[in-house]
């Protein structure tokens, strides 16, 4: 026999399906690294697209966070570049930095130095340590080929390039410059993933050059190797301005 008490509760408290859970807040200490985080993933990934007006209450709520971590992440992004100011007439607002020819160009020379010095690293190692770099660097621009041969899936070229890169990387480099290449890469990420589509008729050349890193690599001849990177960075951003004359400067005016 059920208890009147409880039959009366269950009444007034009917069964229904749960909220969705709501994100959980940061823990103190990290929330400025989280929000720092996630606010430029969503730039890197043109989730903001460039010359977005940025909302720190829309954020701090996308979030699940107070103001405070929200705008301090804010200035830092500033810093780094992800974010500028803009002013007009009666006031200035933040918003995501435009993509530029300009930009562009600086971003892409600063990379190719500090990966040509990576390179380096790599062409000093071990012979048997090379060879297996390189067998699997050649592994992911054989991929690569395959795409540009028209064989392969277009929309991994993204991550195989970067995969070549961040092999190069993670193998030659030590703390300090790993440090200053994950300060940089999302930077010119976010170009490549915006433009990456338009540059596929170019990407047998991009493979050529590659191919001349590997072979650096193989023979141990750190001057090709860095010298090799460099071009390759320096010809992607060659590529990029074409397309960039073409479709224009994201979110200038």
């Amino acid at each position: 026999m059920s208890n009147p008490t409880q039959t009366a509760k269950a009444k007034r408290h009917p069964k229904s399906t749960p909220p969705a859970k709501k994100r959980e807040k940061a823990e103190h200490g990290t929330s400025l690294s989280t929000a720092f985080q996630e606010i430029r993933e969503l730039i890197v990934h043109g989730r903001m697209s460039p010359g977005t007006w940025i909302v720190e209450a829309d954020l701090a709520e996308r979030l699940n966070m107070s103001r405070t971590p929200v705008r301090a992440a804010i200035h830092w992004l500033q810093r780094e570049g992800y974010v500028i100011e803009h002013r007009n007439v009666s006031k200035s607002r933040m918003i995501v930095a435009p993509l530029t020819k300009e930009d562009a160009n600086e971003l892409y020379m600063i990379i190719g130095r500090v990966e040509g010095i990576a390179g380096r690293g790599v062409a000093e190692l071990p012979k048997a340590e090379r060879l297996e770099i390189a067998k699997q660097l050649t592994k992911i621009n054989d991929q690569l080929l395959a795409i540009a041969d028209g064989s392969g899936n277009s929309g991994e070229i993204f991550e195989l390039d970067r995969n070549f890169h961040s092999l190069v990387v993670r193998s030659g480099a030590g703390t300090r410059l790993l440090t200053l290449h994950s300060a940089i890469e999302p930077q010119t990420e976010r170009y490549w993933r915006l433009y990456a589509s338009s540059i596929i008729k170019n990407l047998h050349t991009s493979v050529e050059e590659h191919e001349r890193i590997i072979a650096g690599i193989i023979s141990g001849d750190a001057g090709a190797v860095e010298a090799g990177l460099q071009k390759n960075w320096q010809k992607g951003a060659e590529r990029l301005g074409h397309v960039i004359d073409i479709f224009g400067e994201r979110g200038s005016w």
